[in-house]
């Protein structure tokens, strides 16, 4: 038990360290509890969270959204907004959006958001290089203390359910 323990713990201080080659930007925006816009040297981007999935915001106003959407966008901007922070980029999405891990004063802030129980780990098909184990642990964690959207019980939908869901 104690040798888990520690594998974990040494899993976990992997995913809080940041990547040294991290281009710093400043948070200029959050659209969601997995979207945020950064202004660099490149200009203005659009950052989705790598290796995470918040509930979705509503579409059209008068929908109240997923549960737990509203408090997920509140929470990161309370983490990053209009702040300094390092991304360590991933490449793009198939929109065009640049995915990134966010680390904010040598934080994990994807890892910060699954572990607070406002995003889960992503649902689909993740790049082979990227390490979601540590993601995986801190959700299982949440999920155990039933934190965030896990207070919600079995009325919880994964965020890719719900997308599915509204089309």
């Amino acid at each position: 038990m104690i040798r888990i323990a520690g594998v974990f713990i040494v899993i976990l201080q992997l995913a809080l360290v940041g990547p040294a080659s991290a281009e710093q930007v400043k948070v200029v925006e959050v659209f969601a509890g997995d979207l945020v816009a950064v202004q660099g040297d490149k200009g203005r981007t659009k950052i989705r969270l790598m290796g995470i999935d918040a509930p979705e915001n509503a579409r059209d106003e008068g929908d109240p959204g997923q549960p737990y959407s509203q408090e997920a966008t509140e929470y990161l901007a309370k983490l990053v907004l209009g702040k300094t922070v390092e991304i360590q980029s991933w490449g793009k999405d198939r929109y065009g959006q640049e995915f990134g891990v966010i680390f904010l004063g040598g934080e994990n802030v994807n890892l910060k958001m699954v572990r607070s129980g406002l995003a889960e780990v992503y649902r689909g098909r993740m790049r082979k290089d990227f390490d979601e184990n540590p993601y995986k642990a801190v959700e299982m964690e949440a999920r155990h203390r039933q934190i965030g959207m896990w207070s919600i019980g079995n009325i919880y939908i994964s965020p890719r359910v719900w997308r599915q869901r509204q089309r």
